[in-house]
């Protein structure tokens, strides 16, 4: 009876370790490159603020309320940007990680739907940077009544801005959702087209929620969410589970590939 718990528990307990070291890996890669890009960190604050100082008023400047403001807002901006560019590596770690214990049809869906969710998440950002927020500085700078001085404190243009990366990064991902549910049997291709009217009424609301309140940003948002949801409903007629697709693969036993290695 000892036997059989101490064979369940040392591949439970190998689990453990390698995602420990896994989870180790990810921080490291993190913290490296952290300490690349901390010496260039006002630099790439002056990148992230160039939106918003095009739109500014001459003579007018951004300010620090708080008074560590100036020293840890660039820091604060840095760490989340190494997280950023982790993310490949970061990923990479989590597939080596569960790989093993998935089927080969598994394998061959998740792998390439983690790097096109990468790719696109980076692309909303893109999207948000290049397009959106010089329109949508351009507007709420120029709306200001008269006599009132537009002056931003830096800490809340830095929340401000990664909401949006977020919001944008997010709901680029919709492509990979419609697959997902598709693959997974939720829905069908089908089903998903006839409920085209009620994404684009939700597109237009997660616009509205996820953005500052104006006509602009939230149409900036809404339209690119519509277009992709029409890609991922055309890719997913691709991936749409067979009647006799049938799982004929074993699970590997990840206690015999640690045993080999």
């Amino acid at each position: 009876m000892n036997n059989s718990n101490d064979s369940i528990e040392q591949p439970f307990i190998s689990h453990l370790i390698e995602l420990r070291n896994r989870l180790l890996r990810m921080v490291l890669c993190v913290l490296v490159v952290f300490l690349g890009l901390a010496a260039y960190a006002n630099e790439i604050y002056s990148f992230l603020a160039g939106p918003l100082m095009q739109h500014m008023p001459k003579n007018s400047t951004m300010i620090a309320i708080d008074v560590a403001s100036p020293f840890f807002t660039p820091f604060k901006l840095v760490l989340i940007l190494s997280a950023f560019i982790s993310v490949p590596y970061i990923l990479y770690q989590f597939w080596a990680f569960v790989a093993p214990g998935l089927y080969k049809r598994e394998r061959r869906m998740i792998f390439p739907l983690l790097i096109a969710s990468t790719l696109l998440f980076y692309l909303g950002i893109a999207f948000a940077y290049f397009v959106v927020f010089p329109l949508v500085f351009g507007f709420l700078t120029s709306a200001a009544p008269e006599g009132v001085a537009v002056m931003t404190d830096i800490a809340k243009y830095l929340d401000f801005v990664l909401a949006m990366f977020f919001a944008f990064g997010v709901c680029f991902e919709v492509p990979i959702f419609t697959i997902v549910l598709v693959w997974t049997r939720l829905v069908t291709p089908a089903e998903l087209a006839e409920k085209r009217p009620y994404v684009i009424v939700g597109a237009f609301i997660v616009g509205a929620v996820l953005t500052p309140p104006d006509a602009i940003s939230q149409t900036l948002l809404a339209v690119p969410m519509w277009m992709l949801f029409e890609l991922g409903l055309l890719c997913s007629r691709l991936f749409v589970p067979k009647p006799d697709d049938t799982e004929t693969d074993e699970l590997p036993n990840r206690l015999e590939r640690q045993e080999d290695e």
